[in-house]
């Protein structure tokens, strides 16, 4: 099978039908723009074969693109509207970036590590979005010459939610996070009321790369090509 356009855009709908749809993602507003965003420019040519299949793949420097359904999950639960701003801690890719972009007003970004938030910001303005902002650095300190945000979202697992974070959430906010061990954690939503209290809800299990930085993880090995 040769892996071109109308075979990617193939890959692309039953992705959708078998591997969100066929779970519990039900949001057509989700499903439309996993539908739209192509997921394979976001991998190494290489991996064009697998970028639609139900599982992550590595970006190199010890990071990965997550599974689609864990994406499709964490966007869901953060309920986006169309205006609001949205806080992304690991760019990675971007490719959550692109769907987050899709949804909401604006999306701050951050990439602790430069080679990957330099391709990602590259391949980004190529495809043509102009409500992203990237930056490097530390994203467990957030971003709070742009705060608050509407809604928050970490891609790498803490054990802790960075206090940071939840200060920059704004009321009536919501922040998505996995929270556990470097092994093991459960995607944890918060929810932060009107009047700034914190509930907190266990959604399912996980396993995601750690959250390095002040408020999380020590500095592992693992920053070196893969």
């Amino acid at each position: 099978m040769s892996f071109f356009g109308e075979d990617l855009e193939y890959l692309r709908e039953r992705m959708v039908r078998e591997q969100l749809l066929g779970r519990d993602i039900k949001d057509q507003n989700v499903l439309n723009v996993f539908r739209k965003v192509p997921r394979h420019l976001f991998v190494d040519p290489s991996m064009h074969q697998d970028a639609y299949g139900d599982f992550p793949l590595s970006i190199g420097k010890g990071q990965t693109i997550s599974q689609p359904y864990m994406v499709a999950l964490m966007v869901q639960l953060l309920k986006i509207e169309r205006d609001n701003i949205v806080l992304e801690i690991g760019t990675g890719s971007g490719y959550e970036t692109a769907i987050l972009a899709e949804l909401a007003a604006k999306v701050y970004s951050i990439e602790r590590i430069e080679s990957l938030a330099n391709k990602a910001k590259k391949l980004l303005d190529k495809v043509g979005y102009k409500n992203i902002f990237i930056k490097i650095g530390d994203g467990t300190l957030g971003w709070p010459e742009f705060a608050p945000f509407d809604r928050v979202v970490v891609t790498a697992a803490a054990e802790k939610v960075p206090e940071p974070l939840v200060e920059q959430l704004k009321n009536e906010g919501r922040l998505v996070i996995p929270l556990g061990s470097r092994f093991s954690q459960s995607l944890t939503l918060l929810e932060k009321d009107r009047f700034g209290k914190i509930r907190q809800e266990e959604i399912c299990g996980c396993a995601f790369v750690p959250l390095i930085g002040k408020y999380g993880w020590r500095e592992p090995d693992e920053t070196r090509d893969i």
